[in-house]
């Protein structure tokens, strides 16, 4: 048979041997060695080619067997890397320890599903001689941050893979200061992880840990104290009793029914109608192509035809781990809308700070008030802070962002009320310093109940917004593209769009009047040229300003094989027409397709 390079193959059977001599889950063994034995090389270097990288939101990847999937062995080796360079970095890790939860994913062929990741990653703690706060049950992603602050712990584990698709798993990372981690932790993290490869002595007897005094369940203690910290977002209780809005919810076969239906209790509100067939936690994800609520009008066709049904007016959508959420609202037309993330950051931005203002009358405090959102975010946030005399600030793409941002500000004495990103992510809620869609579903059904008795629905009062601090229209999109090269050759011909070096001018009939690289760290409306934000120059950003108001990011994704781009045209406050709003940044947007992505020249393929 035809061999590869040299060098590729002896890493590989390098790689396979010590597989075969260290996996212990006799069916990720059996599918290596069949694997092996079938001489699958393609198989081969899929499973065995590359270790998984360990970045700043941990791990996600496939179940299945071999070095680039999650599995048994895997998950050992990464906790193994994980424990050491905690020990390193904490001298108290064996007073405080950590707490580590999952979701209900589950891969029947492998063998592997996330409370089995959950309860071996326990074990490599606690055979260290580390407490372990292990959630008997599966919990939304929140309540390991909140979890790490609440019992002031050095780190987390949350094992989810949020939204992906049924076969991946995930194995996310949060700090002692209740936040994801950030660079450099991720690196040496990785490197830690390579120091300990070969399990340790215990590391498959889990077992060992279920008499063991170092362990604790945390479940009853955080499930109460997490509510009655919710509690103080409650500002109605007695709209909330009284309302006659109807609500319907779904967990999407994840996590959030029970969580959301205890939210709702703690708010004084009836249950919501729960969608039957989605509610109970499923790994198969039975009912929906992508059990993403991202992808808008698929995922809530069940939810429609339950709220039609029942003559609910308000739809809220988690995703599997609950620290998302959509939401959609019955229009008088008979039409369903679905909020986007930017409309729903603007929606409880403007309810959090009306709340705050009514319990602070005093406007000294306003100095100390924060508001926060990514830079691909719409800057609505930025347009009522300044009307409204609180701080704004923008921070890169990311919730790990915005959680390490917010809880530097609170050391600092400052009030931060809200954070959000486009990706329907929100954190109402300072006591967990990420994104939650179990306090913000509740939240919104406050606002809508509020609402309700003035008469008002989520879009009227969204159309208030605009009217009084100016329209934001936003739209979103991406290519996908599968192939580095012709990502990198995209984006450096926008670098160099003269054939000089130059950025460019215009795009199409568009002026162009500001350029930020965050690759490269440029940005001409800085007096030094330089970027204020963190630069990364392992992944693809730059943003255009236009002359007509309009802003466009161009970027590359963390996670999946896509280029995304986000535009928003900001008009000032007053009544401008929205609708000739929405046409100039369709045409504007239609410009960037055209000449910046140039799709035909570059092969890309456009959004399903």
């Amino acid at each position: 048979a035809a061999r590869g390079a040299p060098g590729m193959d002896t890493r590989l059977d390098q790689e396979t041997a010590r597989w075969l001599r260290w996996d212990k889950n006799p069916l990720t063994l059996e599918s290596a060695k069949q694997l092996i034995k079938d001489g699958n090389k393609e198989e081969l270097q899929k499973c065995f080619g590359a270790r998984m990288e360990f970045g700043t939101a941990g791990l996600r990847a496939a179940m299945g067997t071999g070095i680039a999937r999650m599995n048994d062995l895997t998950i050992i080796q990464t906790t193994q890397g994980f424990c050491r360079y905690l020990e390193k970095q904490f001298s108290d890790l064996k007073q405080r320890g950590v707490v580590i939860s999952f979701d209900a994913r589950a891969h029947p062929p492998s063998g592997g599903n996330s409370k089995r990741f959950a309860r071996l990653a326990a074990t490599t703690f606690i055979t260290q001689g580390i407490p372990v706060y292990l959630f008997s049950g599966i919990t939304p992603t929140p309540f390991v941050p909140y979890t790490v602050l609440h019992l002031k712990l050095c780190a987390g584990i949350m094992i989810t893979a949020s939204h992906n698709p049924k076969q991946d798993n995930g194995y996310k990372v949060y700090w002692d200061n209740g936040a994801q981690i950030t660079s450099p932790h991720d690196k040496a993290i990785s490197q830690a992880i390579e120091e300990n490869l070969e399990p340790w002595p215990q590391a498959w007897d889990d077992s060992l840990i279920n008499g063991s005094p170092l362990l604790h369940d945390p479940s009853a203690s955080i499930n109460e104290s997490y509510f009655e910290d919710l509690k103080k977002y409650c500002f109605h209780r007695s709209v909330n009793r009284e309302t006659k809005v109807k609500f319907v919810h779904t967990s999407v076969h994840g996590v959030g029914h029970e969580f959301v239906q205890s939210a709702f209790k703690a708010f004084g509100f009836a249950p919501p109608e729960a969608v039957p067939e989605q509610k109970n936690p499923d790994p198969e994800f039975p009912t929906v192509k992508y059990p993403n609520p991202e992808e808008g009008k698929g995922v809530l066709t069940l939810s429609f035809a339950l709220a039609d049904k029942t003559k609910a007016k308000i739809i809220l959508a988690n995703d599997p781990d609950a620290d998302r959420l959509a939401v959609a609202e019955k229009q008088d037309s008979g039409e369903w809308r679905v909020f986007s993330g930017n409309e729903l950051g603007a929606l409880l931005g403007w309810w959090l700070f009306t709340s705050w203002k009514e319990k602070n009358p005093d406007h000294s405090a306003l100095k100390d008030l924060y508001m926060l959102s990514s830079t691909v975010s719409s800057k609505i946030l930025r347009a009522i802070a300044l009307k409204e005399g609180f701080h704004f600030e923008e921070t890169l793409t990311g919730f790990k962002w915005m959680g390490n941002r917010a809880k530097q500000l609170i050391d600092q004495g400052k009030n931060v009320l809200f954070a959000f990103e486009e990706a329907i992510g929100y954190m109402c809620c300072p006591f967990v310093l990420d994104k939650d869609g179990v306090s913000a579903a509740v939240i919104i059904a406050e606002l809508a109940s509020f609402l309700a008795t003035k008469n008002l629905s989520l879009s009227q009062q969204l159309k208030a917004i605009y009217v009084e601090y100016g329209y934001h229209i936003t739209k979103a999109s991406y290519f996908i593209c599968h192939d580095q090269g012709t990502i990198k050759k995209l984006f450096e011909n926008l670098r160099n769009y003269d054939g000089k070096n130059n950025y460019p001018k215009t795009c199409g009939r568009f002026e162009i009047s500001g350029i930020r690289d965050l690759t490269t760290g440029y940005d001409d409306s800085q007096p030094d040229k330089k970027a204020v934000l963190p630069t990364s120059k392992s992944s693809q950003m730059i943003t255009f300003t236009f002359a007509n108001g309009g802003v466009a990011t161009m970027r590359t994704s963390g996670t999946e094989p896509k280029i995304k781009y986000y535009s928003e045209l900001c008009a000032p406050p007053g009544n401008s027409d929205p609708e000739q709003l929405k046409k100039e940044l369709n045409e504007l947007v239609s410009a960037i397709e055209e000449h910046f992505f140039q799709p035909q020249k570059y092969n890309l393929q456009p959004k399903a």
